[in-house]
This record gives C-alpha cells, structure tokens and sequence, in this order.
C-alpha cells in the first residue's frame, strides 16, 4: 500500500505559518530592547525633571507614554506566540512581562496622589519598568 503524499497546500501552509512564528519571535526579541531603552530613558528624564524645571515639558509625558504602551505591545506579542503558534517560554519570563504591566498600572494609578512627587513616581517607576525588562529577557535567553 502507497503512502498518500502530502498536498503542497498544506505544506506551503506549514512552511507560512513557520515563518509567521519565527519573525514574530525575532520581533518579540528585537522590540524587549525597545521597551528596556526607551523606559529607561523615559525614567532618566521624568528623574532629572524633578530637579531640572527646563525637563519638565509635554513632550516628557508623551515619550513616557509611548515607553509605557511598548511594555502592552510586547506582552500582546508573546502572548501571541504562546497561544497562537504554542511555543513554549522559559518559567518566569511571562511573570516578568506581566507584572511590568500591573507596574504600568500601579504607577498611573497613583498619579494624582503623589502629585508633588510626580516626577519621581514617573521616573523610578520607568526605572524599575526597565529593569523587569532586562530581567524577562536575562530569564528568555537562558533556554
């Protein structure tokens, strides 16, 4: 009895949906330095706003806007990767990814409670933002 081959369809399906995962991982990868750099950087400027008044313009809550949403972006993304193309991650590599977000949460949330010490709360909380960023990639590399 003859093995039935396999139809190029479905192949070519297999091969696409391969290549969809893999630069979506590339992606995942090259964007967590995107999200460690610019927290890092929104942190270092919302820190030097607290003493320097010429730092503390519109365009400080802008960037550190965008810093925030790229931590939503890269969740989305391996969230992605998990349940769409099931690939697996290493143990604490999610943790980190979402309590970065519940990080993003808890700093907006007391805005308007420490608001004499906005700059500080913006710019540690964009520190320690980063630092859950170099730690999830740390723990991503290690499989």
């Amino acid at each position: 009895m003859a093995a039935t081959p396999v139809s190029n369809e479905s192949r070519t399906t297999k091969v696409a949906r391969s290549m969809n995962a893999l630069m979506l991982v590339d992606l995942h990868n090259s964007w967590a330095w995107f999200v460690i750099i610019s927290n890092g950087l929104a942190g270092a400027w919302a820190l030097g706003a607290h003493k320097l008044e010429s730092l503390r313009t519109r365009a400080l809550w802008w960037f550190t806007l965008v810093a925030e949403l790229t931590v939503f972006i890269q969740v989305t993304m391996g969230v992605i990767l998990v349940n769409k193309y099931k690939l697996e991650f290493p143990q604490f590599h999610a943790f980190y990814g979402f309590v970065a977000i519940i990080a993003v949460a808890i700093i907006y949330s007391y805005r308007n409670q420490m608001k004499h010490r906005l700059y500080l709360l913006y710019g540690f909380g964009g520190l320690f933002v980063m630092g859950l960023g170099i730690r999830a990639l740390l723990v991503g590399q290690m499989t």
